[in-house]
């Protein structure tokens, strides 16, 4: 870890020692590092005049897609190892880069004032609960993460019916803030953002960790080097706690 972080630093020094002009950097990132990036992103720009950082929000599978058919990105950011993975078969990214720079955890929510508050996992069976958001699998790790905890206690074909699909995890949040349905799943960081409105009523033991890595065609990976190597910074990584998120595990 030690000389990887070494060679990011080698990389984003020699990208800014020769940074002449405006420069704009492209990150794609998973949709739960919204509010985070958006206070992360203006520390970065504020210590390297000339740069301004652009941000693609969206589910990781779906990142990875865009990445395929040619999105011009500098930096990818998951929420899970295996799109990342996934980018990294594809050669999409620049392999020597990539590094976690932070976790997550997998919660089940609810509104913070309901008549029958949920106890835990089992009591989404209840007739009572009608409609539980979940990322879709397929492309929204959040999701996809969900669907192994509902599988390991047996609920997942029971639960179908119930199921209400969306395209990332904030708007699996969104459904339970507006109140379209009753619960659902999202990560401990998205819960944080509605304060007092959502309750959790259980977490698991996910171990959600978010791998960040330069893409293979940029033409700013000495830029995009410096970004990631910012992530892993005591005032970036300050802002990534205050939102919710951990440690990588």
């Amino acid at each position: 870890m030690k000389k990887l972080l070494r060679a990011l630093l080698l990389a984003s020094l020699a990208a800014l020692a020769t940074l002449a002009r405006a420069e704009t950097l492209t990150v794609s990132a998973a949709a739960s590092l919204t509010d985070a990036l958006r206070e992360i992103g203006p520390q970065f720009e504020a210590a390297h005049p000339g740069v301004e950082v652009r941000f693609n929000f969206g589910a990781s599978g779906l990142l990875v897609q865009q990445l395929r058919q040619g999105a011009p990105v500098d930096l990818l950011l998951t929420a899970d190892l295996a799109s990342m993975d996934q980018a990294a078969s594809l050669t999409l990214i620049r392999p020597e880069t990539r590094i976690d720079f932070a976790g997550n955890v997998l919660v089940l929510i609810e509104a913070a004032k309901t008549a029958a508050p949920l106890r835990q996992l089992s009591d989404l069976s209840q007739p009572s609960v009608r409609r539980i958001a979940i990322g879709k699998p397929a492309s929204v790790p959040a999701g996809r993460y969900a669907r192994e905890v509902l599988e390991a206690a047996g609920l997942w074909d029971a639960l179908q019916p119930k199921l209400v699909p969306a395209d990332n995890v904030r708007q699996a949040l969104d459904y339970v803030a507006r109140g379209e349905v009753q619960s659902g799943f999202v990560y401990l960081s998205d819960a944080a953002t509605q304060g007092d409105k959502l309750r959790v009523v259980q977490r698991f033991n996910v171990a959600v960790r978010y791998p960040g890595a330069v893409i293979q065609a940029s033409p700013r990976a000495g830029l995009a080097a410096a970004f990631l190597l910012h992530l892993r910074s005591r005032e970036a990584q300050a802002v990534l706690a205050q939102r919710g998120f951990i440690t990588p595990p």
